[in-house]
């Protein structure tokens, strides 16, 4: 069975710190592929995204366009409405059938993983490949026996770019050379996205 990762999140803008864990769950989780999945409404934020779903969905889509084992699907933002994990897979597990999904979290996620929507039955959905980051323990000892057994841990390089500071740094005026793929930037820089 073919092995597969799948990368949720606003990706607002995508950088190359969800790039690296990418690789890193890639590598170290032996998956065939990853599959970046925009989320249309993340349950977990408050406010909307700066940059419109499409456009997020594009940056995704340039960001990724150089690695063959990385693919960009649309299905929540079609989907509409609040994006929960439970439902992407569902969806997922009926469409391929013959792949093994794994979910690649940080280890923030990990240690918030039983407050996560239907998460037991999510987790007899699918696996967890959570990125251990210096300075960010996971807590696997308080988390149920179900979760314990379904979660494989890899080690993932610290590396300080969010999605946050790139927004602020673009509002501020300043460069974000070398925190986002070129064509991102570009990107950017012709929507004049994320702008004070």
């Amino acid at each position: 069975m073919k092995k597969v990762g799948i990368m949720g999140g606003t990706f607002d803008p995508i950088h190359y710190g969800h790039l690296l864990a990418a690789e890193t769950a890639r590598e170290q989780g032996g998956l065939a592929e990853v599959w970046f999945i925009p989320s249309f409404v993340p349950p977990l934020k408050a406010s909307d995204p700066g940059a419109a779903s499409e456009q997020r969905y594009e940056m995704a889509c340039l960001a990724t366009e150089d690695h063959s084992a990385f693919r960009v699907l649309d299905i929540e933002l079609k989907r509409g409405g609040v994006s929960y994990s439970y439902d992407t897979v569902s969806e997922l597990a009926g469409l391929y059938p013959d792949v093994s999904f794994f979910y690649i979290i940080g280890s923030d996620r990990i240690n918030d993983l039983s407050s996560w929507h239907r998460i037991e039955e999510l987790a007899a959905l699918i696996g967890f490949i959570g990125l251990e980051r210096p300075g960010e323990p996971v807590l696997l000892d308080s988390l149920p026996a179900y979760l314990r057994r379904s979660i494989t841990l890899a080690q993932m390089p610290g590396i300080g770019i969010s999605s946050t500071l790139i927004r602020e740094k673009l509002a501020a005026e300043q460069s974000i050379r070398y925190l986002v793929p070129d064509a991102v930037a570009g990107y950017i820089r012709r929507h004049g996205l994320y702008e004070a």
